[in-house]
């Protein structure tokens, strides 16, 4: 049997009932502190299926992942620096074109997404059906309907996590398309990105980001860089040594 341990996002809006799924998964086995050298909250959770470990990290809930506050700059950081094996978006089944935002913005800096669509007895209520097969062929990610607080579709989801980390999922994401100056403006930028990061982080998310003048973003990959740069030395160094 195998005994792993995976760490996982978790994504969305306020209030989509992302912290009740959090609670749900992990129940008492969970503690809270703040981010390092932030004062934003940090919840961390652990809950075992099926003999493998989980470690989940409630990020802030944020409506984007650009550089606008310091929830969102945690959220995002975390995904892109931390690149965890899956990261869950949680999107509010009866306000699903306004969440699906941020859905869209993970897609373009990681594959290994999973959509919930949660408060989905909620929609039910008010009359909203949410087709989750056409919302994953057309995402090209698993999407999973649930009510975090009944505990409704929360062993589906489970499967689908261990699924994804077994790479047993291929996932095809929604690459959004810009207009014809923008797209030409990232094929330009992406070969420097390339060099200088190589496969790290992804090329076309971070042209966007530069194109739209994301000088905080630039000073954390450039903090990156000296970093590696150091450890790099440092490894020279112990071998010279």
């Amino acid at each position: 049997m195998s005994n792993n341990k995976y760490r996982i996002a978790l994504a969305g809006n306020p209030n989509t009932g992302k912290s009740t799924l959090f609670n749900a998964l992990t129940g008492m086995n969970q503690h809270t502190g703040n981010w390092p050298g932030k004062t934003v909250e940090q919840a961390i959770g652990l809950f075992t299926y099926e003999s493998d470990t989980y470690e989940i990290i409630d990020l802030p809930g944020t409506y984007s992942l650009y550089s606008n506050s310091t929830d969102e700059e945690v959220a995002r950081d975390f995904i892109i620096f931390e690149k965890p094996d899956v990261t869950l978006v949680v999107v509010d089944a009866t306000s699903l074109e306004r969440n699906l935002n941020l859905a869209l913005q993970v897609l373009e800096m990681t594959s290994s997404v999973i959509l919930c669509v949660n408060l989905i007895d909620e929609a039910t209520k008010k009359g909203i059906t949410v087709n989750a097969k056409i919302l994953s062929t057309q995402l090209g990610i698993p999407v999973v309907t649930m009510s975090a607080r009944n505990k409704i579709g929360i062993d589906s989801l489970l499967s689908t996590i261990q699924q994804m980390v077994l790479g047993k999922i291929s996932v095809r994401p929604l690459v959004v398309p810009y207009s014809e100056e923008v797209e030409t403006k990232i094929k330009e930028l992406e070969p420097s990105i390339k060099d200088l990061f190589g496969d790290q982080y992804p090329t076309r998310w971070i042209a966007l980001r530069l194109l739209d003048g994301d000088t905080k973003l630039l000073q954390s990959l450039t903090d990156k860089l000296v970093e590696k740069e150091n450890n790099h030395l440092h490894v020279k160094e112990r071998v010279i040594l």
